[in-house]
């Protein structure tokens, strides 16, 4: 977070070497169980190859493409930009791309695997229901994530479960297809379904691995946004209110909406629940309790002498 004014976490900085350092383990791990399976090295070595640099590469412009989000310039959202340029100024960071997507669902996020691609991007839906000031806060929690670079930390971290995920259903398939006998394998070696049940096995562990480590850090990173975000505005209460409104106003989301947006839950502001009242445990949340985000608001505004 070199250059940055935004609040410095080191527990957050911690958690991100741990994390990092935990799904290299568990990179290596996967690698050698799927050698280990009957699929060969070469193989493996650069199917992981091609999904990393893929995913590090164009995480920015998946994650817009998929949400339907047009990056927009000064010209076509001057007040917008005009809220960016301010906080960057006051975090005395550079600017990132600023985009929009048309959607309903209030919320915002972060992405991209360095501060040059970083993108943050609003939706309608957001910018509707917020006031200048709640909207600004919210700006600045998605800023810090890019200072704090937890979003680069999250898009290498989200890349293991993709690859997992893909050859969990890829194994799974060839399984149905291959027959319960599966054929026999070359030199009396494992018929082919065998090898693809046992891929199937290696890349689901990799892929719940990978998905509790990513969930933990999900959680801390949005505390340590809200934090930083209170401190450089100094108005906590209006990222709270900001928090308070987005969470009430989505269960009136059509269910529909909701489920397309469901996949960003973990670079998201606040969550998009398809179901109403629906609670996820905490070992599997993106997001801390709203309550423990409100009450560490609170705390704060106290802290720096304003009324909550």
């Amino acid at each position: 977070m070199a250059g940055s004014k935004f609040r410095p976490d080191r527990g957050l900085t911690a958690r991100m070497v741990m994390t990092m350092f935990l799904l290299v383990l568990v990179y290596v791990a996967f690698i050698v169980g799927l050698v280990l399976a009957g699929l060969d090295i070469w193989l493996v070595i650069v199917l992981v190859a091609a999904f990393a640099l893929f995913s590090y590469f164009s995480s920015d412009k998946i994650a817009m493409f998929s949400m339907g989000a047009k990056e927009v310039t000064p010209q076509q959202a001057p007040e917008l930009h005009a809220l960016v340029d301010r906080l960057c100024a006051m975090a005395d960071m550079p600017k990132p791309r600023v985009g929009i997507a048309d959607t309903d669902v209030p919320n915002a996020f972060a992405t991209g695997h360095n501060e040059k691609s970083a993108v943050i991007c609003v939706t309608t839906g957001l910018m509707r229901r917020l006031e200048g000031p709640e909207l600004e806060a919210v700006l600045a929690h998605e800023l810090s994530h890019v200072a704090h670079r937890d979003v680069t930390v999250m898009t290498i971290a989200g890349f293991l479960g993709i690859v997992a995920g893909f050859l969990t259903q890829a194994g799974l398939r060839f399984a149905m297809f291959a027959g319960p006998a599966g054929g026999r394998g070359n030199n009396n070696g494992p018929a082919p379904a065998v090898v693809a049940l046992l891929v199937v096995l290696v890349s689901a562990g990799a892929w719940a691995l990978s998905f509790l480590l990513t969930r933990a850090l999900s959680r801390y990173r949005e505390l340590s946004a809200d934090r930083a975000a209170a401190y450089l505005t100094g108005r906590p209460s209006m990222l709270g209110s900001a928090l308070s409104k987005i969470t009430g106003d989505m269960a009136r989301i059509p269910t529909r909406d909701l489920r397309q947006v469901e996949p960003f839950n973990a670079f998201f502001f606040a969550p998009a629940f398809a179901k109403k009242g629906f609670s996820m445990n905490q070992l599997i949340a993106t997001h801390p309790p709203v309550e423990q985000r409100l009450a560490q608001l609170s705390d704060i505004s106290r802290q720096l002498g304003r009324g909550a």
